[in-house]
């Protein structure tokens, strides 16, 4: 088993997390409060016969979250969303209706898929009210792992994934097959913020949230404040953690209790990593162990502080401001914020740790290698604000920024000039890519990620093999304001 100290995996943040049990409330209509919410049965929709086939629905609806009425976005009425599993080779089949009143569209993120046609494609715009079938097929050899949906209509991600609209794609296969892997208790825990204004309606972002990346205060996990899960004594809880907001950074603990960390955004790790801690940046996922091992009582899991940067320019503004606090969130977060509590409930006979999981490829030495600069940019237009750029130019759909070819490896050079020194998770979609170096360290361990975190100053480089799908396909920030603000771009894949 690998061990990394707090402040290797700090300085590394590889971590993508893996996500859970989807506990949807929905609305419970009664004379008495029509706003009451009822815990339904965990609802997900799993793939019969190699098809994975539903319906699926973005609308506004009012729920109970946190005690307090709210209207959020939600797929199917659900806040998370359904859970959707199917297994390498499967067909994926879904008739998607907007009934939002913007523009929409589903990005599959982290899935090995198609960019191209109803598949995972960025370009596709469904107006509201209108609907499409998603088709496509993963390939026989993808990965298991905790993947997820969400919108991606350029513009408009940031606040329809802040409304809410997000859900788990989990790809069954080798590592659920391990025995000791089977043998644990498995929870999902999709991690979402929520701005609410008085009448529950999702706050408007100003001019400094959207800078920032927009937080709210009301931290959820499954819909829910301050949940609680369960494990043995002697026995395995397997967490799936998604990092489903879209700008808040997760800095996670389990008060006494170590996590084994055994898969990250692309699927499985060589063996376990023990860790103290988990740096879940927006997007990312990761799949820990948690042994129970530990006097039976409940202990805390907590959201530690964390500075994403930034804090110059947010000076400057609470200046300008005479001094108060212009975020959503409030001020910096100074002490733990709890997100759930694990109970200890009956025992088993003491279950081991794996000792291997999945081996993790070595990708060939690259012929390519590309330099992106990622930063914030003030635009000369009057009134324009800033915008955040790759290589000083903001997002244009008719424009390519890298062109590469089929079956080749590159390596990319993620630099962060930003001049307030803020953190950028830079996600790649449709192709997965290893972390070689940062700062010209090597990584400590070896794994498939989707989303890498970039801070201030750090220059990160990635090794990416393209293979199997052609077409165009783009990466961005996943902090989703500075990606609506300008931070993506297109990379075509030509055969």
């Amino acid at each position: 088993m690998v061990k990394v100290n707090r402040r290797q995996f700090i300085i590394l943040s590889t971590a993508s997390a893996v996500t859970a049990s989807v506990a949807s409330i929905a609305l419970a209509q009664n004379n008495r409060n029509p706003f009451k919410s009822q815990a339904l049965s965990p609802k997900f929709y799993k793939s019969a016969g190699s098809l994975l086939k539903l319906d699926l629905e973005a609308s506004s609806r009012p729920i109970s979250l946190g005690g307090k009425r709210a209207y959020l976005l939600g797929y199917n009425g659900q806040v998370p969303a359904p859970r959707l599993e199917a297994q390498a080779g499967d067909t994926v089949r879904i008739r998607f209706t907007n009934n939002l009143t913007q523009p929409t569209n589903l990005h599959y993120h982290g899935l090995h898929v198609t960019p191209v046609g109803n598949a995972d494609n960025a370009f596709l715009d469904i107006p509201p009210r209108e609907s499409l079938t998603y088709e496509f097929t993963l390939p026989k050899n993808h990965p298991s792992g905790t993947f997820w949906y969400h919108p991606h209509r350029h513009g408009y991600v940031a606040e329809q994934v802040f409304g809410g609209l997000a859900g788990l794609f989990i790809i069954r296969g080798e590592l659920d097959e391990i025995s000791e892997i089977q043998a644990a208790k498995e929870e999902f825990l999709i991690l979402q913020d929520f701005a609410l204004d008085g009448n529950g309606r999702i706050q408007s972002p100003n001019h400094m949230d959207m800078m920032m990346g927009r937080e709210g205060e009301l931290l959820t996990v499954n819909g829910q404040i301050k949940p609680t899960f369960s494990i043995a004594s002697g026995g395995l809880l397997r967490l799936r953690f998604l990092n489903a907001s879209p700008s808040r950074f997760y800095r996670l603990a389990l008060e006494n209790h170590p996590f084994y960390l055994i898969a990250t955004d692309g699927g499985a790790l060589a063996e376990p990593v023990e860790l103290k801690e988990l740096l879940l940046a927006p997007g990312e996922r990761v799949e820990v162990l948690v042994r129970g091992e530990r006097e039976p009582k409940q202990y805390r899991l907590l959201n530690l502080p964390y500075n994403r940067g930034g804090m110059e320019m947010m000076e400057d503004e609470m200046n300008m401001m005479g001094g108060s606090s212009h975020m959503m969130g409030g001020k910096s977060q100074v002490n733990p914020q709890i997100l759930a509590t694990l109970t200890y409930q009956g025992s088993v006979s003491t279950l081991p740790l794996p000792k291997q999981l999945i081996p993790v490829e070595t990708l060939p030495e690259p012929k390519t290698v590309r330099r992106l600069e990622l930063s914030m940019e003030e635009k000369m237009t009057p009134g324009m604000g800033m915008s955040f750029t790759f290589n000083g130019k903001a997002f244009d759909p008719n424009r390519i920024d890298a062109q590469v070819r089929l079956n080749t490896v590159e390596d990319w050079e993620l630099v962060n000039v930003d001049p307030d020194r803020m953190d950028h998770p830079f996600h790649l979609h449709v192709n997965p890519f290893q972390v070689i170096t940062r700062n010209g360290k090597p990584e400590p361990y070896r794994a498939w990620k989707d989303t890498v975190l970039v801070r201030g100053g750090e220059t990160v480089r990635i090794r990416i093999p393209f293979r199997d799908f052609s077409g165009k396909t783009v990466y961005h920030c996943h902090v989703l304001d500075h990606e609506d603000l300008g931070m993506m771009g297109i990379v075509n894949i030509q055969a």
